[in-house]
């Protein structure tokens, strides 16, 4: 039986990255030994795309088929200037067929997409997509 899923986030600067992710998004970890957080996160969904060639990531010694990760939220809008205010680089919103969306520059010089889908999701993320 499936339980979960977990997400591996490559950093260049973990440290920053993982302060990030719980003081600014406000993600709440727990400790896995020696200060290794785990962070909880949002109800997940996972849609399967077409790709232009092998995207993959060297772990436990096998190629792992690459992930992407898009944070959903309500208003992307409101989430960008938030973060905005509070330092964090965004790129401006912008729009495609499947929602709105922003890239969320991370300390490390990593990003994370953002988005407000325009397509009916898999979860409820508040009463009125239940």
């Amino acid at each position: 039986m499936i339980t979960g899923a977990h997400f591996l986030l490559y950093s260049t600067d973990p440290d920053a990255d993982r302060r990030f992710l719980g003081e600014v998004l406000g993600l709440t970890a727990v400790d896995a030994g020696g200060g290794w957080l785990i962070f909880a996160l949002p109800p997940a969904e996972m849609g399967v795309h077409p790709a232009d060639g092998s995207f993959v990531q060297r772990h436990a010694d096998h190629d792992l088929t690459g992930i992407l990760l898009y944070l959903m939220c309500d208003d992307v809008q409101a989430e960008v200037e938030s973060l905005t205010a509070r330092g964090v680089p965004c790129t401006p919103v912008d729009g495609a067929e499947w929602g709105r969306y922003s890239i969320v520059g991370l300390p490390s010089g990593g990003k994370l997409g953002l988005y407000q889908p325009a397509h009916p999701t898999a979860i409820a993320t508040s009463p009125a997509r239940a």
